[in-house]
């Protein structure tokens, strides 16, 4: 069964409209055979998404003012539905299907960040969560040894983490135009307070504090740590909130396959690792993702293949 309008916050009219306008993609197509066949469990067979996927592919215009845009900001950006198609298909190629893959994803607390989320749930079901806030993998060893075992027998994992940020409709990196909100908001907000902290440190306007650690607030306070090791490199940066992002991965990066390495006995038949920066925009143009690093990891826990030239 096709699901043309998934559960979502961001799902609004202008989503509404590309997937309306996709409903009469299907039911106007010549052979409509490949779109009613589905997995026992409902979710969409990733040969048929493939055929689906390049019907309405056509919809987001990529020589449009934004897209270029975007990607000039940060080259090497793909639209979520480009990488989708593309990671799908390569991982069909190693034998990942829906029924025998796990998704897991370490991404930040906000609603925007599920958008992405949500476009591989649809393809592979529930995730395991491994993320809280700035994307940052608080579930740790234990959280992931508990995903390991979730992960059908003889299957494989998709694992996909990392920062996200906001970029407005003019350009406004760290901002974010949110629906039904006037109020053009931060984005990431954890990430921003991360920096505003660090930077009070660097200018030499305020100190370390040692008492971060407060349960009620546990996870900002580690971001604010976890990012104090690139104070000059943010400093120094030409643009600060383009650089943010980068720094965050870059830390979540070691924390990642820390935990990947200490966790490797667990791997079943294989592992693939997504990570990259999110990149979220107003509620009518499509999300974007810079894909930084797409590893296989074979049953032994050891990284066989670098996949990353394949999605870009």
């Amino acid at each position: 069964r096709l699901n043309l309008f998934p559960p979502s916050p961001r799902y609004n009219s202008a989503t509404m409209k590309i997937a309306t306008t996709s409903l009469l993609l299907v039911l106007t197509a010549s052979n409509t055979s490949a779109f009613q066949t589905s997995q026992p469990n409902g979710r969409l067979a990733t040969t048929e998404l493939h055929g689906f996927r390049s019907k309405i592919k056509g919809l987001f215009t990529k020589s449009t003012s934004f897209d270029k845009l975007v990607k000039k900001n940060f080259p090497g950006a793909v639209s979520n539905i480009d990488l989708e198609a593309r990671v799908t298909k390569m991982l069909e190629k190693k034998g990942v299907s829906p029924d025998n893959t796990l998704l897991c994803t370490s991404l930040c607390c906000d609603e925007l960040a599920r958008v992405l989320e949500d476009d591989f749930v649809n393809i592979y079901g529930n995730n395991f969560n491994l993320g809280g806030l700035a994307g940052f993998p608080f579930a740790g060893n234990t959280g992931f040894g508990a995903m390991s075992a979730h992960v059908p027998d003889d299957g494989f994992c998709l694992l996909i983490h990392g920062p996200h940020v906001g970029i407005t409709q003019d350009g406004v990196i760290g901002k974010v135009e949110r629906s039904g909100i006037a109020l053009v908001d931060s984005c990431c907000g954890s990430a921003i307070a991360a920096s505003n902290y660090l930077k009070g440190i660097t200018d030499g306007d305020a100190n370390v504090n040692p008492n971060i650690q407060q349960f009620t607030d546990f996870q900002q306070g580690a971001v604010q740590e976890l990012i104090l090791p690139f104070g000059k490199r943010l400093k120094d940066a030409e643009d600060r909130m383009k650089e943010l992002p980068y720094a965050l991965y870059d830390s979540q990066d070691v924390l990642v396959r820390d935990i990947v390495e200490t966790g490797s006995g667990s791997i079943k038949k294989g592992l693939f690792l997504l990570g990259g920066i999110q990149i979220n925009t107003g509620p009518d143009t499509p999300d974007y993702f810079h894909p930084l690093r797409f590893d296989y990891y074979d049953e032994n826990g050891n990284m066989v293949e670098n996949m990353l030239g394949s999605i870009k």
